[in-house]
């Protein structure tokens, strides 16, 4: 790591978000300030139509009562099993690499896992990890500044890619090509492997678990990840010294429940230690387990060649991709493995919400599938 980029015009970060700096560091050009939501219908005719996603933002989804309850019954009842998971993919991490390395989650669903492991490591193994939310943008690539900023801080650590949940693979291929321009362009070894909380789509090698359940933050939006928006890229507004851009919706402080979130799960490590000690080695002693053989690919080819989809991007696979599908797509319906899976409440519960049909759908390798509407299909 020691050949890192030099780039002197690159700034200091703009303190973001709703974490404790000591949490995580957003390298993100704030854009507090300009006007980049579109409604769902307006933006989902914008992004079939040839407007790329990052260059406008979804109006953020304001839960009902009773949706903002599910979240917090859900994570009530799933925080020790969300910090078995974090000790798992942890101790996986800690063991292949040591504690000279450094944090990069995948904003935004990256960023609370990331803040997860980073207290677990310190929790558990006395290191403080430095940890950044960075961008990555599917069709566009990830902020090669923030990696320089990285690299330029923390030169002789090794970078930790984290996100939340993987679907069909497609940020994981982004961010193999991300490291192989890295490699061609700058001469700079990364290594691409992903670190997930759960990796439904056996696209990570990294994990800790490969069960498609709801983690709680998938649930909500912002306010369970640091109160931050999506990461935008759009030339006016992102120049060529700038990191990638995102608003930090400070208005909305009194619903956050990020802290909440991590602080929740945090509470439940000591008591898993020791079992995601033995199951981290379990795993990588088990290397059939770990194998990234990109399986839940095949549900989405039958989905498409049953429903007649050329874009495979409509298909959204899995209960973190269904919900994002619900809170800021245009869904035509979803798909579930069965109508009694208890990891599917909230889906239930959104798509009844938004007068979206639920379809039962055997032998799913996920627990849900989103599918969005074609609009030019739905136009003829």
């Amino acid at each position: 790591m020691a050949n890192t980029i030099r780039n002197s015009s690159l700034a200091d970060p703009t303190p973001m978000g709703s974490y404790k700096q000591e949490d995580v560091i957003f390298l993100l050009k704030d854009l507090s300030d300009v006007n980049l939501e579109r409604n769902n219908e307006d933006r989902e005719v914008a992004i079939q139509t040839g407007v790329h996603y990052s260059e406008m933002l979804p109006v953020e989804y304001q839960p009902t009562p009773e949706y903002l309850q599910l979240f917090h019954d859900t994570l009530r009842e799933s925080a020790k099993r969300i910090a078995y998971a974090v000790g798992i993919v942890s101790e996986i991490i800690v063991k292949k690499k040591g504690t000279r390395i450094t944090l990069a989650s995948l904003a935004r669903a990256g960023t609370p896992i990331g803040v997860l492991i980073k207290r677990y490591v310190k929790a558990m193994h006395g290191v403080e990890l430095p940890h950044y939310s960075i961008s990555i943008i599917r069709g566009k690539g990830i902020d090669q500044n923030a990696l320089q900023y990285m690299l330029q801080h923390h030169p002789d650590y090794d970078i930790q890619f984290v996100d939340g949940w993987t679907g069909k693979g497609a940020i994981r291929k982004v961010l193999i090509e991300a490291c192989q321009e890295m490699k061609s362009k700058y001469g700079i070894q990364l290594d691409d492997d992903l670190a997930v909380l759960a990796d439904p789509g056996y696209c990570a090698g990294t994990y800790g678990t490969r069960e498609d359940y709801l983690i709680p933050s998938a649930c909500l939006n912002s306010t369970v990840s640091g109160l931050m928006s999506r990461t935008v890229l759009r030339d006016d507004l992102i120049g060529p010294n700038d990191y990638h851009g995102a608003k930090f919706y400070k208005e909305w402080l009194d619903s956050d429940v990020s802290n909440l979130f991590v602080d929740t799960v945090e509470a439940h490590f000591k008591e898993i230690e020791s079992d995601a000690k033995i199951e981290a080695d379990r795993l990588l002693s088990s290397p059939q387990e770990t194998a990234v053989t990109w399986s839940g690919m095949k549900d989405i080819e039958r989905i498409q060649r049953e429903f007649g989809i050329t874009d495979v991007n409509l298909v959204k696979p899995g209960v973190g991709e269904t919900t994002r599908v619900l809170l800021r797509r245009v869904p035509w319906k979803i798909l579930v493995d069965r109508l009694d899976n208890p990891n599917l409440k909230h889906i239930l519960l959104l798509a009844k919400d938004r007068q979206v049909p639920v379809e039962e759908y055997p032998d799913l390798t996920f627990s849900c599938c989103g599918i969005i509407k074609p609009l030019r299909e739905a136009e003829q």
